[in-house]
Order: structure tokens, then C-alpha cells, then sequence
């Protein structure tokens, strides 16, 4: 690891463990995109930029040399005019109206270490020595403009992440009117890029579509990063798979609106850039302020989309997540949601609790329902105060009686929303998001707060706080259940409305810092409609994220596969739910809701009491099993075995670090008679040893295992799993 600079070159070489990346300026200081992949030697970096003159379409910024052409040439943070007609990286409005900058390097400077990005989540550096940073001070002379691009790589992960400061240094008011995070400049096209797509209850579909000329994108417009797209795309190489062939991720740390892009130009070559959406946005930068992009975290990948999972999960499992859950194991837990929806009172919550610890449950979840008059989804949002109705002796009493049974209460809110029919919103009705003389749109009968005032932000600091001040709590699933309409401040001047959903967000990551940090022994989940802000913004704040409202075991393979292209096992919330499904109406056995679930944080979500001896019975040996292999679920390496988007079944496993044990589940969707026999074959094993299968006894060696496999039962039934614990000898 570590970051280079070739004055004869003017080049930078960045590297990571096995990974080259290489920045080289060209005669008038302008950073030109030179290469990006596999590591390579620094004895010539010659002959990795090739200026020739092209087309006389495309012009010439200099006309003494008309082989440089903006057109042509790869660019680390482009700019509109100039030459290059492709999106730019950025793009301002200067007083005069104009939106032309040219953009040329002044300074650079290489440091051991990550800074913070004030405001704003990102990955970090617990010392010095594990990472190294690149800032390229750039300036347009004309205007004072200043852009400092930020690039740091990690001792351990073939990772780079990128963000970019803003400053006005002129003497007049500039209208920023694009900052993407990053910008990358291909030589090629021959890609194709995979994207995390869906709705509601069926979030982060795999799809892949091969590269065309123009642009192929993904956004969010909804002021969250939003169940419809993922903010994440990867160019995948011809032939790359999941073992083996390059692909190239790209992550944003933002919870907001936002875009990814790979635009094909007419040269063959492919420009990808991602960060804040410029729909609707605008930012005014006074003389001397500043504006701080969201980070974006790359990953390149000799071994297919496997190894650059593998990367991003080891990176934001240890150095994304924070606080003292980050490396603990998840307790295993139950929530009411499905079993009582808003219908419960103390006693019945404390029935289910007692049936949980006759299983070996850990902890108890209330949901939605225990405050205001919250009979329904109607009212009360914003009134963060005790139903005594339902809970007459209160959170204190309920957490007690939890406790005595020897387990551990969480707690569900929606803070960042408001119920017309609430105590709050009749005395501040202008303290949610609006335009005055428009209707305030609803959804699911609520509104959203407006994050951007400071007074909004701390009364939620202050009530939340009070509640989780008033009982024992020790988990908290932190809800949002509806997107931004009529994005606009009560208190932000005219020519800074357009500033508002960002402002939202760095008004949402300050309540969560304060309130994080005033808990720091709360395990918090989010959560928004299951998986509609599953991000890297929000895992920064807390390590794990409710992945659905689709609790359904079959689709869940989609869901929980999707969701691992970037995100960590031990990020994934996957409960077992009763049957017939609440959302799809399929009938599984309890075993294959409970192999399915296993793969992530485990918990259920029914009513425990309706069970069952014999359903208890399984349960109860279910989490005793759990709690054996959650080590390896939640902090081994994650391997994709079969993808449910392919055929007819789903498989993957995790292997413990040190190769010594391992967890695969395989599960068939749909009976086939008289099918072929088949094999799973494992990975991530160690060749020259021998592993034990638990409970069967049988004894393979780590070859076998990996290249011819695990004999796979045959399934007379639908929906039948099957899983294998191995434990090395």
C-alpha cells in the first residue's frame, strides 16, 4: 500500500494490496485518468495516456497541439466546456451566468491516515499506517473556483475512496450545480454494468445489461437512496463471474438522491461518475465557503464479483460500521411486528417474551404501536410519549418485566416523520417539508420532517433521547416510511430552496451522530420500509439494516443475495415470519425459513404463543444452532455458490478467517421429478485439509469439497433446504 508521485512522469501511483491506480497531468496540469487494475511495476509509466489527434469534431484546448482533445482524453474530475461534450464531473454557474471552468492542478499533498468528511459519513483509518492520501488542489483562475480531490487507499483492502471539496476563492457568489463524487474515464467499453434494482418487498434485484452508446444510469429522486435503486453500479468485464475476471465496483456513502452513470462515447470508451443527483439541486457558495461531496468507495477485482464483495465486506464490516457492536455478535431476537401489528397491550408483549426464553431467545423487540394513540398508521408520528392505554405501567415496567426473563428490549421508532393528526404537528405544522400554497402530499397518511432546520433536528435529539433515557433499552430499529414531495424550508431563503434535501441529510446524519453517541451501547438498526435506505450513509451510524418487509424465505434469496454484492452478512436483519406469508401468501416449512434467515442477523418476527410443541421444540434447537455458527455468518467470508436469479435454487456459505470452519446452505425453489443428481461445490476452503460435517460425521477433504462437492440431496417438495456445518480437523 501506498501512494507515489513520478515527477518525471507527473504521474501518481496509488496501490493497494494487489491494485495500481495512476493519475498523470499533462503539460498544463489538467489529471488525466492514466489506468486502473492490477498492480503493476513502477519502472515505466510511459505509454499509458496516447495523444493523438482524432477528429477535427472533437477540439483542441491548446492550438498549438492538436492532439490533446478534452473529447478524447481520460479525465479524473472533467469539466463542462473546454471540448469535452460528455457529463462532466461538475459543473457552476458564475455571477455572470456562465457555467464554463477549466480546472488545473496548483498543489498536491500525500499523508499517512484518512481525514473525516465534516458532516458526512465515510470509511476511516483506525491509525495511521492503514491508509494513505492522496489531495490534487486544483483552481479555474477565472473564477477563484477550488476543487481539492481526495483519493485514499487501505494497507488492507483493494479499495479507493474519493471525495471532492468545493471552495468559492473568487469574490463573487457561485451556484453549484454538480458534484459528483467520482469520476472515472475507461479506455473501453466492453462491460457490463450490474445494477441493484426493485420496489418495495423486493429490493436489490440483480440486473446486468451490457454497454451501449449513450448513457446507462440508475438514480434516486425520492430524497432517499430508495427501495427502486441501489446507489451502486459495477462494470464487470467479458467472461468475469463470480470466481474469476475483473470487475469494478462503485459504492456512495450518501443516504440521499443520487445518481450513477456509465456513459459511452463515440470512441468506444466508458465514463462512469456517481454522486449527489443534480436534479433539483443546487448549492450558493459565497466567497470562502465550502461544499463537501459524499464519499464514494471503489473496488477493483481480479477474482469476479466474489472478490470484490469479499472487499467491500471487509472494508465496511470494520471500517464503515463503528461503535461497540462492530465487532460483537447480533443477539438473536423476536419482534411482535407480524404478530400483533398495533393490536397489544403489556401483558400479551410479555407473553411472547416469556415463550422466547423458554427458547433461547435474547431479545425482545417492540414495534410500532406504543406511543400517542397509535391504534393504526394514522396519527401520532412525532409524539414520542407512552400509550399508557396499552402500557399503563409504561416502557419501565414492560422493559422489567422483559429483563426478569432474562433478556434484553428494543424498541421501534419513525423520527424523522410527522402524523397530521399528532400533538406536534398541530403546534408546528410549518416544521415539515413544504412549499407554502401547495398541498402537502401524504404517504401512509404522514409527512416528513424538515431535517434541514436545526430546531427540527433537536427536538428529535431531545425526545428520542428522553425515551431511550427513561428504560433500559438496548436496541433500536430506527424506521422511515415514506419518500420527500414539495422538497422545501420554511427557513431557507429563495435562492437556497434547491439546497434543502441535502441539508436534510446532513441534518439526519447530525441527529444519528448525537444520538449514537449519547447510546453508545444501543444496538441500532435501520430501517425504511425494510430495505428503501439500505446504504453505506446509514451503516455508519448502524451496523446493521432491517434488508425487507418481505419476509417471505423464497424471495428472500433474491433479496439477501442482491444485497451481498456490497454488503456485509453482518449488516443484513433476516427474520423467520409465520406461514402463510404476510406478503406473498407461500407456505414454507419452518426449516427452510430458518436456513434462509440464518444467513444474516437472525430473529423471528410471528407470535410465538400460536406455536406449536413441536414448532417450539425445532425453534429452540434453531437458535441453539444459531448461536454456535453466528460467528462464522456474521464475520467470515461470504461465498456465492448458486444465484437465484440463474435456475432453479440458491446456495452460499461463509468460512471463518482462519479457514476453520464453515456454514452453506443450498435451498431447491421447485421440486423437478426424476432430476439429475447434483453437487455443491464449496469455496473459500483449505485444499490440503480435512473437514467434518456436523451431525452426519462424514469427513471430506477441503479438495473434494471444493471441486467436486457436496452431494445435494434430492427434494421431493418445494422449497426445500438443506445445510452443512464443517469444522476443519
Amino acid at each position: 500500500m501506498g501512494i507515489r508521485y513520478r515527477e518525471q512522469e507527473r504521474a501518481f501511483h496509488l496501490q493497494g494490496p494487489h491494485t495500481s491506480y495512476i493519475i498523470q497531468l499533462n503539460q498544463k496540469g489538467v489529471p488525466m485518468h492514466a489506468y486502473w487494475g492490477r498492480k503493476i511495476r513502477e519502472e515505466n509509466l510511459q505509454g499509458l495516456l496516447v495523444y493523438t489527434e482524432r477528429s477535427s469534431f472533437s477540439p483542441n484546448p491548446y492550438p498549438e497541439d492538436r492532439t490533446i482533445s478534452f473529447d478524447t482524453l481520460p479525465q479524473e474530475y472533467p469539466a463542462y466546456g473546454g471540448g469535452d461534450f460528455r457529463h462532466p464531473a461538475f459543473q457552476v454557474q458564475l455571477e455572470d451566468g456562465s457555467t464554463v471552468a477549466e480546472f488545473a492542478c496548483t498543489a498536491h499533498r500525500i499523508f499517512s491516515g484518512k481525514p473525516e468528511l465534516e458532516g458526512l459519513p465515510s470509511t476511516y483509518a483506525e491509525r495511521e499506517d492503514e491508509a494513505q492520501t492522496l489531495e490534487l488542489t486544483l483552481k479555474d483562475e477565472l473564477s477563484g473556483l477550488e476543487a481539492v480531490l481526495s483519493y485514499t487507499v487501505f494497507a488492507a483492502h483493494d479499495a479507493i475512496a474519493r471525495s471532492v471539496r468545493l471552495t468559492n476563492g473568487g469574490r463573487s457568489p457561485l451556484r453549484l450545480l454538480r458534484a459528483m463524487s467520482a469520476s472515472v474515464d475507461f479506455n473501453r467499453d466492453s462491460f457490463r454494468m450490474l445494477q441493484l434494482s426493485g420496489s418495495w418487498a423486493r429490493e436489490r434485484d440483480l440486473y446486468a445489461r451490457e454497454l451501449v452508446p449513450g448513457i446507462q444510469s440508475i438514480e434516486s429522486r425520492r430524497g432517499s437512496s430508495s427501495h427502486q435503486h441501489n446507489p451502486f453500479i459495477a462494470l464487470v468485464a467479458p467472461g468475469a463471474d463470480e470466481q474469476q475476471g475483473e470487475a469494478y465496483g462503485f459504492s456512495l456513502v450518501y443516504s440521499g438522491s443520487f445518481v450513477a452513470q456509465t456513459e459511452v462515447d463515440q470512441f468506444k470508451t466508458a465514463r462512469v461518475s456517481i454522486g449527489i443527483n443534480p436534479f433539483d439541486f443546487e448549492w450558493r457558495l459565497e466567497p470562502g465557503e465550502s461544499f463537501q461531496t459524499p464519499e464514494a468507495v471503489m473496488v477493483y477485482s481480479s477474482e469476479g464479483l466474489g472478490g470484490m464483495s469479499r472487499t467491500y465486506h471487509r472494508l465496511y464490516r470494520t471500517r464503515l460500521c463503528r461503535g461497540v457492536h462492530r465487532d460483537r455478535a447480533r443477539p438473536v431476537l423476536v419482534n411482535n411486528w407480524e404478530a400483533t401489528y398495533f393490536q397489544f397491550n403489556a401483558d400479551k408483549i410479555e407473553s411472547i417474551a416469556k415463550v422466547g426464553r423458554e427458547l433461547g431467545i435474547e431479545l425482545f423487540v417492540l414495534d410500532d404501536g406504543w406511543f400517542g394513540r397509535r391504534d393504526s398508521d394514522n396519527c401520532s408520528l412525532g409524539d414520542w410519549k407512552v400509550d399508557y392505554r396499552k402500557l399503563p405501567g409504561g416502557l419501565e415496567d414492560l422493559t422489567a418485566r422483559v429483563n426478569r426473563l432474562d433478556m434484553r428490549f428494543g424498541l421501534w421508532f419513525e423520527p424523522e416523520m410527522v402524523s397530521p393528526d399528532s400533538d406536534l404537528y398541530r403546534a408546528h405544522p410549518d416544521w415539515c417539508l413544504h412549499v407554502p400554497g401547495r398541498r402537502r402530499t401524504e404517504g401512509r397518511q404522514q409527512l416528513v420532517l424538515d431535517l434541514s432546520r436545526e430546531d427540527v433536528c433537536d427536538y428529535l435529539i431531545e425526545s428520542i433521547g428522553a425515551v431511550l433515557r427513561s428504560a433500559p433499552i438496548t436496541y433500536v430499529k430506527w424506521d422511515m416510511n415514506r419518500n420527500m414531495t414539495e422538497i422545501g424550508s420554511a427557513l431557507l431563503l429563495p435562492h437556497r430552496q434547491r439546497e434543502t434535501a441535502h441539508r436534510y441529510m446532513l441534518g439526519l446524519y447530525r441527529v444519528l451522530e448525537a444520538i449514537t453517541s449519547q447510546f453508545p451501547d444501543i444496538l441500532f438498526e435501520s430501517c425504511s420500509g425494510g430495505g428503501g435506505r439500505f446504504d453505506p450513509g446509514m451503516l455508519y451510524y448502524m451496523p446493521q439494516t432491517w434488508a425487507s418487509d418481505n419476509t417471505d424465505a423464497i424471495h428472500r434469496l433474491r433479496i439477501q443475495y442482491g444485497t451481498s454484492m456490497v454488503y456485509p452478512v453482518s449488516s443484513m436483519g433476516a427474520h423467520v415470519s409465520a406461514v402463510p406469508n404476510h406478503q406473498t401468501g407461500r407456505l414454507t416449512s419452518l426449516q427452510t425459513r430458518a436456513d434462509v434467515a440464518m444467513s444474516g442477523n437472525f430473529g423471528y418476527e410471528l407470535d410465538l404463543t400460536q406455536m406449536t410443541d413441536e414448532e417450539k421444540e425445532e425453534v429452540k434447537k434453531q437458535v441453539e444452532f444459531y448461536k454456535e455458527i453466528r460467528h462464522v455468518v456474521q464475520f467470515g467470508e461470504f461465498y456465492r455458490l448458486r444465484s437465484p436469479f440463474e435456475g432453479n435454487d440458491a446456495a452460499w456459505m461463509s468460512v471463518t478467517e482462519d479457514g476453520t470452519e464453515a456454514f452453506a446452505v443450498h435451498v431447491n425453489v421447485l421440486a423437478e421429478p426424476n432430476g439429475p443428481l447434483e453437487w455443491l461445490k464449496l469455496q473459500g476452503l483449505d485444499p490440503a485439509a480435512r473437514y467434518r460435517v456436523e451431525g452426519s460425521g462424514e469427513v471430506y477433504g477441503g479438495d473434494q469439497l471444493m471441486y467436486v462437492g457436496l452431494p445435494i440431496p434430492r427434494a421431493h417438495v418445494d422449497y426445500k433446504s438443506h445445510a452443512w456445518r464443517l469444522v476443519r480437523l
